[in-house]
């Protein structure tokens, strides 16, 4: 895997470099294609939508890592607490921005339809394809960071007001009390470039994991 040279830490793309990081990024883009008609320039209701999908892979990976490591009788090497760690802080990332979206009605039959097909889609991807499954998450996150730069830009540029941030927020993140919205999209934004680093680490190390271990053997004289 490799990154795009980019100044911008919170930019940086990952490109794909086989077919299962081209399947993973095309189907991420056509999320964000629907995304983008249904919610168009309403990033406050495009988090509460989208929050609750990114959840979702965490407790699935949590999940399925928890019931590997106990079929192989081995340690699951941290990965079981750090996925279920990233699902509870996406949906920390929902909590505060239901306080400041308010979703519609029509939005909460978005989320319950959305929700119950990914997460049958994400499963069976994970139980099968794991390498793949990190990887969507990993252009998913890119995709997030995107987003919240662009509720950054409309905070700056006023079209979004910068209302004062919830309490959920200022005491999750340990703002300031007179922290505003544009403090939360910032730790927010930070969240998802973490997880986003991390998932397609987890991929890589997947991919590595599947070479021939003779391959492995001499890339590591080599290094």
């Amino acid at each position: 895997m490799t990154a795009e040279p980019n100044k911008d830490a919170s930019a940086l793309h990952w490109v794909p470099e086989d077919l299962s990081d081209r399947v993973a990024y095309g189907f991420v883009k056509a999320l964000r294609f629907v995304a983008d008609r249904f919610f168009a320039q309403r990033y406050g209701h495009r988090a509460v939508v989208l929050e609750t999908v990114a959840a979702v892979p965490g407790m699935v990976g949590g999940l399925l890592q928890h019931l590997k490591a106990l079929r192989h009788i081995r340690d699951d090497q941290g990965w079981i607490r750090e996925l279920l760690e990233e699902a509870d802080n996406e949906r920390m990332h929902l909590m505060t921005f239901v306080q400041i979206a308010k979703p519609t009605l029509a939005e909460r039959w978005v989320i319950l339809l959305t929700q119950a097909v990914f997460y049958n889609v994400y499963f069976w991807l994970y139980l099968f394809a794991p390498k793949t499954a990190h990887r969507v998450v990993g252009y998913f996150e890119e995709e997030a960071v995107a987003s919240y730069t662009h509720f950054l830009a409309q905070i700056d540029s006023g079209i979004q007001a910068d209302v004062p941030a919830p309490p959920i927020a200022i005491d999750y993140w340990n703002l300031s009390a007179n922290a505003t919205l544009r403090d939360v999209v910032l730790a927010v934004r930070e969240d998802e470039a973490g997880h986003r680093d991390r998932n397609h680490s987890f991929a890589d190390d997947l991919k590595r994991r599947q070479q021939p271990a003779g391959k492995i053997a001499s890339d590591g004289a080599g290094g």
